[in-house]
């Protein structure tokens, strides 16, 4: 298996934005989608639950709010790979990312992530005791950015009728560690492929 190490990528850190393009345009689709659906391992299955991303600028890692309790925090304690999906069907932009969990207990950057709708979950503000960081240092990442999904739709009907071949729905782009393309397997980057 042949793996593409992007420029991008450094490996004590993770993606580096402003170092490519990719990365930036990584943070360009995800810093306007709250929640992402954050996966670890328990130990004997994997668990996903939403999560809401507190960044307000992408330093190559993702930040979220969370009880230092809580199972999942456990979880990462012993095993730190972390899946995160964000997805924003409106605008067909979907984004899977792999990383490095962490916990993170500086007050200073907790205050500077704090929005005042956290307090649903933390009613005592950056004051409780039990809150800490998540961070997620990113490693790895794919993205699929696509027009319309009926233009896309329409135009592989069209295209699939006429050459017998699927579209492309559009940019799909790898940073980090992804394995690459088998040569000569199909394109597979449509939405059902």
């Amino acid at each position: 298996m042949t793996f593409h190490q992007n420029p991008s990528v450094d490996s004590t850190r993770g993606i580096s934005p402003g170092a490519d393009e990719k990365a930036d345009k990584l943070w360009e689709m995800i810093k306007h989608i709250d929640v992402a659906m954050m996966t670890t391992f328990d130990g004997d299955k994997f668990r996903s639950r939403p999560m809401w991303c507190s960044n307000d600028r992408f330093d190559g890692s993702l930040y979220f709010f969370t009880r230092r309790s809580s199972p999942k925090v456990a979880e990462i304690m012993q095993d730190e790979h972390v899946g995160l999906s964000f997805a924003h069907p409106g605008k067909q932009d979907y984004v899977s990312v792999s990383g490095r969990g962490r916990v993170v207990t500086d007050r200073g950057l907790m205050k500077q992530l704090w929005r005042e709708p956290m307090r649903t979950w933390f009613p005592k503000g950056i004051d409780d005791a039990d809150m800490v960081l998540l961070a997620v240092t990113v490693e790895a990442a794919e993205y699929w950015d696509s027009p319309s999904a009926t233009m896309v739709f329409l135009y592989g009907y069209v295209k699939a009728r006429l050459t017998g071949e699927p579209p492309n729905p559009g940019d799909h782009e790898k940073l980090g560690n992804i394995a690459e393309e088998v040569p000569g397997t199909p394109d597979r980057r449509g939405w059902n492929a």
